[in-house]
């Protein structure tokens, strides 16, 4: 049996993205993420070794977290 390219869906797997990246992604400052964040209102970053203080978030949350947000006309 063959299956179609246009068939079968592939999903990218989920990653872990850091500081810089989630910045350019969400274009917001780190201080401002932290408060959204506390505050319930933006993805909470994980710990990425127990024992440490390297954090990240997930690709998928902040992608989520961007397309909620309500676009912005700058003309």
């Amino acid at each position: 049996m063959k299956i179609s390219s246009s068939t079968s869906q592939t999903k990218s797997p989920d990653r872990i993205i850091r500081e810089a990246e989630r910045k350019s992604i969400t274009s917001i400052s780190r201080c401002t993420a932290w408060r959204l964040e506390r505050r319930g209102l933006f993805p909470k970053r994980r710990q990425l070794y127990p024992q440490s203080n390297l954090v990240g978030w997930l690709l998928s949350e902040l992608n989520e977290w961007v397309s909620s947000r309500p676009s912005t006309n700058l003309r």
